[in-house]
């Protein structure tokens, strides 16, 4: 026999003991990626129709590896918590869920990768 209420069994943190962090990281990445993504956008309007060269300069410039790092890390862990809560939704076997969750991750993590890769190398190549 339960002695909790209705409201004391579905306060805190869900089944997994992780929706909280879960739902607080995503709103926390969406925000951080609203000023991210408008640098970013208004960045590429000035550099429309720029050579290599222009480019290169502009990414190796003041502060903008940094910026481009955080806003690709950050986006990228963004949309693997978003593709989360899907597989968690609508895929209802356990065993093709976990493995569709660390597949998703794994991918996340080597396209950050490649493109804090290709960052670096327009940061530092001459």
């Amino acid at each position: 026999m339960n002695m909790r209420s209705h409201l004391g069994r579905v306060r805190g943190l869900g089944s997994t003991n992780d929706g909280v962090r879960h739902w607080w990281s995503q709103r926390l990445t969406g925000m951080a990626l609203i000023p991210l993504t408008l640098w970013l956008v208004f960045s590429f309007v000035g550099l429309v129709g720029a050579d290599l060269n222009t480019v290169k300069s502009w990414v190796g410039s003041h502060g903008n590896p940094v910026l481009l790092g955080l806003t690709i890390v950050i986006m990228f862990h963004h949309a693997a918590l978003g593709i989360q809560v899907i597989i968690e939704d609508y895929v209802h076997g356990e065993g093709i869920k976990t493995t569709s969750i660390i597949v998703a991750k794994a991918i996340s993590i080597l396209l950050s990768a490649s493109c804090i890769l290709a960052v670096l190398r327009l940061t530092f190549e001459g």
